[in-house]
């Protein structure tokens, strides 16, 4: 296995993670649950770990896929631009997240409110990293990218001449 084959691998966990997170520090507020937050937390820093994962391997992945035909430089280069706003925006949750954590184990007065805040933060890197997926998606997968379809084979209309 390859840098490229761990990028597209890894590029799924912050999405999901994020998102998945998110929810679960939502219920985890709404229950007035410490371990569901703590639970969250975790899923957050993963993700932060997984973001920079794919972020370091996506220049071997650019490398691969830039000379095969039919792939865009444009969306690549897009791809990567948009990559490290993701990139950030996990770091940032990442970091929030041990704070929440630090902050929960401690029972802390200020644990709800540091929640609140990083149910904000993971709810803004959700969109960012999703985003960012939709974007890498539109490298290979012509079937996401606007009016871009491959023409259809039709064997009837065909002579055997």
């Amino acid at each position: 296995m390859d840098q490229t084959h761990i990028h597209l691998l890894i590029t799924h966990l912050p999405i999901f993670g994020s998102i998945l997170g998110g929810l679960v520090l939502a219920y985890g507020l709404w229950s007035k649950s410490s371990d569901t937050k703590i639970a969250a937390y975790f899923l957050f820093i993963i993700s932060s770990i997984g973001v920079g994962i794919s972020y370091l391997t996506g220049e071997a992945a650019e490398e691969t896929v830039e000379n095969i035909q039919g792939v865009v430089e444009a969306n690549i280069k897009t791809h990567e631009e948009f990559a490290l706003f993701a990139l950030i925006s996990l770091i940032i949750l990442g970091v929030a997240s041990i704070l929440g954590l630090f902050l929960t184990i401690r029972k802390s007065s200020l644990t709800r409110t540091t929640a609140f805040v990083i149910l904000f933060i993971s709810l803004i890197s959700f969109g960012l990293v999703a985003r960012t997926g939709y974007l890498g998606g539109q490298i290979r997968h012509t079937e996401i990218t606007n009016g871009a379809t491959a023409p259809a084979e039709n064997s009837e209309n065909e002579s055997d001449d």
